[in-house]
């Protein structure tokens, strides 16, 4: 998959790139509903003879345009975006930067210069797609806008469990630690990367080795609590319990947020390694105990609850 970068004013010359059928969307997260605009396109391009293309835009537009929920924390962030999109075999992807300036074409504009421009032939959007200044450009005036220079799919509304999938929904599951309903979403378990890096290393003295995660990219990290999770090292998939939170056993005035994972028969040494979290299921809250020997109790029946989690879900690791 090539990547083009995108700034405004576009000056990429029309004839660089062959005839497209390109996928126009923010795609954080990459849903099932991203995902039909995404493989429409590629669908389209095999049909008509043209090559795939997909088009997003960074950062997220609610950043630039001041509104009053700003997405800065993403489903997926940048490289983790990139990364699931090649994996759908798509040739090209067109990153344009998303400035005040882009924001203010008129819909005519943006679709002269970055769509026209770019000699797309097809153009796939979502049914709410919205393109240039105030997003007055809609999939109902897309045909006037084409100057019948390509044609165009509207994918319709993606519906699970009688209601739309979204960003936000996903969004809102995330956050309210819900991540076992993810997967009928996404189409796949949510995830985060991250290194591990030294801890106080105060797991390992009651038995509870974990690994500490400094996590890579603006994820969206499910609240404070204990989950399920898999933890991928070396491409290899590992079961364990993951503690986010502030460790208030043994912290008084911890202020920054931890992710710390226990692997299940696990010894190597990982420091510095790249990791990544699937994230299963919330099993409780973070808890504040009265001792080590209350602590080391707790861990143990998350550590049962989870092998059983496991044991019954087997498709899932």
């Amino acid at each position: 998959m090539e990547i083009i970068k995108l700034s405004f004013p576009n000056k990429v010359v029309y004839n660089e790139f062959p005839p497209l059928a390109i996928a126009l969307g923010y795609f954080d997260g990459v849903h099932r509903g991203h995902q039909q605009v995404i493989l429409e396109a590629k669908k389209q391009a095999e049909a008509k003879g043209l090559s795939s293309a997909v088009m997003t835009f960074d950062p997220h537009p609610s950043v630039v345009l001041g509104k009053n929920e700003k997405h800065v924390q993403y489903i997926t962030p940048f490289e983790e975006k990139v990364k699931i999109i090649e994996e759908l075999n798509i040739d090209y992807l067109f990153i344009v930067q998303f400035t005040t300036n882009f924001a203010n074409l008129l819909p005519q504009e943006f679709i002269d210069q970055y769509v026209i421009g770019l000699n797309v032939q097809h153009v796939v959007a979502g049914f709410d797609f919205t393109y240039g200044r105030m997003g007055k450009g809609t999939m109902e005036t897309l045909p006037f806008h084409s100057r019948d220079q390509f044609s165009y799919s509207v994918v319709p509304k993606f519906v699970q469990e009688n209601e739309k999938v979204s960003s936000t929904r996903i969004r809102n599951l995330l956050r309210e630690g819900k991540t076992n309903e993810l997967p009928t979403l996404l189409g796949r378990f949510y995830t985060t990367t991250g290194e591990v890096i030294h801890g106080d290393k105060r797991g390992r003295t009651i038995g509870f080795p974990t690994a500490n995660i400094d996590l890579k990219g603006d994820y969206i990290i499910p609240p404070v609590g204990v989950y399920a999770v898999r933890l991928k090292v070396h491409s290899a998939w590992h079961n364990g319990v993951c503690n986010v939170g502030f460790k208030p056993t043994f912290n008084k005035e911890s202020l920054k947020l931890s992710v710390e994972v226990h692997l299940f028969d696990f010894n190597q040494e990982i420091y510095g390694e790249e990791v990544e979290i699937e994230w299963h299921l919330y099993l409780r809250k973070e808890q504040k105990f009265s001792g080590i020997e209350q602590l080391v109790t707790q861990i143990e029946k998350d550590k049962k609850q989870t092998i059983e989690y496991f044991k019954e879900n087997r498709h899932t690791s």
